[in-house]
């Protein structure tokens, strides 16, 4: 389409406004026109009349008279003086007057309504015009053809119109190459080294300067500059921990074979008959297993690519119940785990990757009360809020230490408990933002920690 670029849209509504300023300028243009014109008809029959009654008393020859008003072009003239209204000129049977205007009398807006009804009316009408002399008091009556003032009408249209379309073209066209300067050009450069950064980020040569003269194009451009600015530092951290963390890998996987090695060995030891031994080979034991379980978890949180999740309309009663069964039996005679869930309440979300999350958070409440060495309770709860569904993990156990507050939802420093990795709160929060939803701390404390987990029926 012509009108799918902005220089274009801009000539398009500059053209559109000149039009209508134009079209509010020819009515009183052409109404100020007419009213000229017969103004002029008066004079001029004022002067003919004036000449045919200077003479009183002499007729004026046939000839005269038909010249006289040929030259004024029009068929009746009269004067009206006080108490006295004389017929100076007139042809011989004049055509009965369709039409009386009264130029003394009439408003500008009665004078537009004439106007325009001299195009709208056909035919060629007898009018009759009473008005006054530029430097007369005497009123002057004539009446004429309506044919003749139509054409010129029309004739001084026609040239408004050339004129206003001339102007419009001109304007239009000076406005565009204007816009296409001043907007256009400044918008295409921020384009153009917008598609330049794109083909390389890390390229700090890349990033905009601002030189823009407009101010809010300087603005948009030094906005854009942070932005690159920003985002080429992102990536060059990226790079670097990506590298950090391939290193990471490495250096955990072989350090799990090594300490694989070394928990068959303490398995060994822990059958010696020494009692010293058999006191510490527990601890090495347990020590070689949280050593190994780190780095397992550090893999696999290297491998993590959560997929998109398929979301669908669930009713969370059953998916709940089966995550407070399976943690049922690995938890601790100290800690009982319930759900308390209305079989109504449904949620949006993919069901392994909401049973995955809802694991996380009830095993991490369960080792926090076992690990505080009294019994406790973990509540999961379910409810509509909104136009999205909150489900709560409440345990009563000991609370955050500020510790795992401040670093909480960081993968390595958001650890609670000694030997955690803090990773099961960060996959879990992943999730939830691949939902559509967040997952936050809602309270902690001697009494307990709540967390809660939304999920909007519509991303």
């Amino acid at each position: 389409m012509f009108f799918n670029t902005l220089s274009r849209r801009f000539l398009g509504l500059a053209a559109i406004f000149l039009v209508i300023v134009e079209a509010l300028f020819f009515v009183p243009a052409v109404s100020r026109f007419r009213q000229n014109y017969l103004q002029n008809q008066l004079e001029l029959s004022q002067q003919a009349a004036l000449a045919v009654l200077a003479t009183p008393g002499d007729v004026p020859a046939p000839d005269l008279e038909k010249q006289l008003l040929d030259n004024a072009q029009v068929l009746t003239i009269a004067l009206r003086r006080p108490q006295v209204r004389e017929m100076a000129l007139r042809v011989e049977n004049p055509p009965r007057v369709s039409q009386t205007y009264d130029l003394t009398a009439a408003s500008d807006l009665q004078l537009a309504r004439a106007a325009m009804r001299v195009f709208l009316v056909p035919g060629n009408r007898v009018i009759m015009v009473i008005g006054q002399a530029r430097q007369s008091e005497n009123v002057i009556e004539i009446t004429m053809y309506e044919g003749p003032l139509r054409a010129a009408m029309v004739n001084y249209a026609l040239r408004i119109l050339y004129t206003s379309l001339a102007i419009s073209i001109g304007v239009a066209l000076l406005m565009y190459l204007a816009v296409r300067w001043f907007i256009v050009r400044p918008v295409r450069r921020v384009v153009a080294n917008m598609s330049h950064y794109r083909a390389n980020p890390e390229d700090a040569g890349r990033v905009i300067e601002p030189r823009s003269g407009a101010a809010e194009l300087r603005e948009a451009e030094a906005a854009l500059r942070d932005l690159q600015i920003q985002l080429t530092a992102l990536l060059r951290q990226k790079d670097r921990l990506a590298q950090l963390g391939g290193a990471v890998a490495k250096i955990s996987h072989d350090l799990r074979n090594l300490l694989t090695t070394a928990q068959l060995l303490a398995d060994r030891i822990e059958m010696s008959s020494d009692p010293a031994v058999k006191r510490s080979a527990p601890k090495l034991v347990n020590s070689l297993s949280r050593a190994i379980a780190l780095c397992e978890r550090t893999l696999a949180f290297g491998r993590a690519e959560e997929p998109p999740p398929t979301l669908e309309t669930l009713r969370l009663a059953p998916l709940i119940e089966e995550v407070v069964h399976n943690e049922c039996l690995l938890a601790g005679e100290k800690v009982s785990i319930r759900a308390s869930v209305a079989p109504e309440v449904s949620a949006r979300a993919d069901a392994d990757q909401l049973f995955r999350v809802l694991t996380n958070l009830v095993r991490n409440a369960a080792q926090a009360i076992d690990g505080a060495g009294k019994t406790g309770e973990v509540v999961i709860a379910a409810s509509r809020e909104g136009a999205g569904t909150v489900i709560t993990v409440a345990d009563t156990g000991p609370g955050l230490p500020p510790k795992a507050r401040e670093n909480l939802f960081q993968p390595f420093r958001g650890g609670a408990r000694q030997g955690g990795s803090g990773l099961g709160l960060v996959i879990a929060s992943e999730i939830a933002k691949g939902h559509g939803g967040s997952l936050g701390l809602a309270s902690t404390g001697p009494e307990g920690t709540v967390f809660r987990l939304y999920l909007p029926d519509a991303s």
